[in-house]
């Protein structure tokens, strides 16, 4: 909420300095800035506790490994999963939390009609999308390359909606999400899966 907040300030202080009075615009600016300050600060705070209940506890603070080795999960992306997840106890399949998170799509039909293309839902929990699809975007989108990168320019280079393909890069950090704290092991993007 208050990361929300300061972006929301923020936007407003550049946003409104190119057509508001500059003596209107500097009182604003003046209290904006306040306001963005103390908001940092009480982030900062919550930061710091949220890394104090992490490190206190072992079993979270493994988890929150875990999913650090993930490529493209980084700090809030690891608390959120983690929060979301009630440590990765109420959800039994990270397919059930990609429906959650929506970014598993599906098809709309009614008996034998088909009446639209496959789509995520709108009753996701917006927040943990958000924090997916910046996941997604890094990893997609990087010069450096890696296993999504390669995926998403192999899929876009189909023919693939990019939209479609983001989408199903979102869905694949949950599911390594989910693989590695079950697993309770690194993420090694060279893993090769073994038919008992």
């Amino acid at each position: 909420m208050y990361m929300c907040d300061k972006s929301k300030y923020q936007g407003q202080l550049t946003g409104q300095k190119r057509f508001t009075d500059k003596t209107d615009y500097a009182g604003k600016a003046a209290r904006m800035k306040r306001l963005i300050k103390d908001l940092e600060a009480a982030i900062r705070e919550i930061d710091l506790k949220i890394k104090n209940l992490t490190d206190s506890d072992p079993e979270l603070l493994r988890q929150h490994e875990l999913l650090l080795s993930v490529d493209g999960a980084g700090e809030r992306t690891a608390v959120k999963m983690t929060v979301e997840t009630n440590g990765f106890r109420d959800f039994d399949s990270a397919r059930k939390f990609c429906c959650h998170a929506g970014v598993a799509p599906f098809r709309y039909t009614s008996g034998s009609s088909i009446r639209s293309r496959n789509r995520v839902s709108n009753r996701a929990d917006k927040s943990i999308k958000a924090l997916l699809h910046m996941a997604a975007l890094s990893v997609a989108t990087r010069k450096t390359g890696g296993v999504l990168h390669e995926y998403y320019l192999r899929k876009v280079a189909e023919g693939k909606n990019k939209m479609s393909v983001l989408n199903a890069v979102r869905a694949k950090p949950v599911l390594r999400m989910f693989a590695v704290v079950r697993l309770n092991e690194n993420y090694d993007p060279n893993y090769v899966f073994a038919l008992a």
